[in-house]
């Protein structure tokens, strides 16, 4: 497994530290949960403006879709 190193003061790397003890996860976890918690954002606000971007979009009102669905 790779190992990252990022620079902190003392100060950071406390409050990481206590964020880490109160979310009961290692700091090593946390930091890589939050950075792909992060990127998923990143890739869903993309595919929300490429979304946006088209020309059409076809919307279908919620008891329509439950009535094809058979879900009443």
């Amino acid at each position: 497994m790779a190992v990252v190193t990022i620079r902190v003061s003392d100060e950071e790397k406390r409050t990481m530290l206590e964020f880490a003890k109160l979310h009961g996860e290692s700091l090593s976890r946390l930091v890589r949960d939050i950075f792909f918690e992060r990127l998923e954002d990143e890739y869903d606000m993309q595919a929300i403006k490429e979304f946006l971007a088209e020309k059409e979009h076809k919307y279908h009102e919620w008891n329509d879709v439950k009535k094809e669905l058979g879900v009443d």
